[in-house]
């Protein structure tokens, strides 16, 4: 990213005026100055004369399905909003017709919400297997490996939580299509970082929350999911907004929309998908290829950073298609580095002895030498 465009970039995020280094959005995304501002002013709306803003609440909801659309390169009509992560992935889990004895591949270093979802199938006679990692990695070809007779549904991180490993999904995706298995794909930690083209990847499936790198807020997510699965499995949930005449209120005929709007069952989260829009047009100001390749950039110095101060971060001696924006390294002091750095205004994640850094596309390798500098103290 140019230099005039990062100055502008970082004048949305008052954060950094504060002193504030801000590298924890794996974990939250800050709101921007347009975010915050466009929702006072919609708040002020609402508690005047533009109370019931059904009409205008659409058109943002279909603007932010051709953006997130562009992202995903899909179709508008593929995309439905939902609560969370995990009642996106709840959709596939239970709309899927099991039998006994399919099985699901997973991993042993999955976020839960990308877990749960599939083990409370167990008592339906699915079986559960895990992918054991390595050095605290999944990759590709492990998951592949790990494939047995009965495998029916892969599901698996874009971007590994605690490691920031990017998995290729291209590879796995083939493998999928080739072997007629459901790719479901947990994206929570790789949109908004590094871009993903669902149909070259032949994801079947995925779920993503807009909190994290993609600046939005919680209590929203949204999915995505392939026509011909969605042909293939039960709409679950179904509620009124679920059918075409769903204004007819009395006509109490299922007759399912054909687009994935049918799983938006009904009421929306407003504001929510109010915050989505305007990030999601935050993204689209400053190119999501110019957006990654800052952060890949970030990423790659802050390794490299780090490796020089004799601290090994995971990710050191991987490839680029393997980075995402998560930096982590092991320590038996996480929790004395990580409390050091809270003292200095510099927000990140210890989890399970790592500590996880996660700068976003506005921050700058000043800001990164200054938190290795306080690590190194450490």
């Amino acid at each position: 990213m140019i230099e005039p465009d990062l100055i502008r970039a970082r004048e949305y995020f008052p954060h950094l005026q504060e002193g504030i280094i801000y590298f924890n959005d794996a974990a939250a995304g800050p709101v921007s100055t347009k975010l915050r501002d466009e929702l006072n002013s919609l708040l002020k709306d609402r508690s005047e004369d533009g109370i019931d803003n059904y009409y205008s609440f659409k058109e943002k909801i279909d603007d932010s399905k051709d953006l997130l659309g562009e992202m995903l390169n899909c179709s508008a009509d593929r995309i439905a909003f939902t609560d969370n992560t995990s009642n996106g992935l709840n959709i596939l889990t239970q709309g899927v017709r099991w039998k006994k004895g399919d099985r699901i591949l997973l991993n042993d270093v999955e976020f839960p919400a990308n877990v749960y979802p599939f083990l409370n199938l167990q008592e339906k006679g699915v079986e559960i297997d895990f992918v054991k990692s390595k050095d605290g990695i999944v990759s590709a070809e492990d998951v592949i490996e790990a494939v047995k007779p009965g495998t029916r549904v892969i599901s698996i991180s874009y971007v590994q939580f605690l490691s920031g490993y990017r998995v290729d999904l291209n590879k796995i995706g083939k493998f999928c299509k080739a072997n007629e298995i459901i790719l479901s794909v947990d994206a929570i930690q790789g949109l908004g970082a590094v871009t993903l083209d669902v149909k070259e990847c032949n994801v079947d499936f995925l779920s993503c929350g807009t909190q994290k790198w993609m600046l939005g807020v919680q209590g929203l997510a949204s999915i995505y999911i392939d026509e011909d699965l969605q042909n293939k499995i039960k709409t679950v949930p179904l509620g009124w907004l679920s059918v075409n005449n769903a204004w007819d209120f009395l006509d109490y005929k299922i007759d399912l929309k054909s687009t994935a709007s049918r799983y938006q069952s009904g009421t929306l989260n407003t504001f929510g998908i109010y915050a989505f829009n305007i990030s999601l047009r935050l993204f689209k100001e400053f190119c999501f290829k110019n957006i990654e390749q800052q952060i890949l950039s970030n990423t790659f110095y802050f390794n490299k950073l780090l490796a020089d101060a004799g601290i090994e971060p995971v990710l050191s001696n991987y490839a680029e298609e393997n980075i995402a924006g998560i930096v982590s390294f092991k320590s038996d002091k996480s929790e004395k580095i990580f409390n050091h750095l809270a003292e200095k205004n510099i927000i990140c994640s210890e989890r399970l002895g790592y500590i996880r850094l996660s700068p976003h596309f506005y921050n700058t390798k000043n800001d990164i030498d200054k938190v290795v500098a306080e690590i190194r103290k450490i």
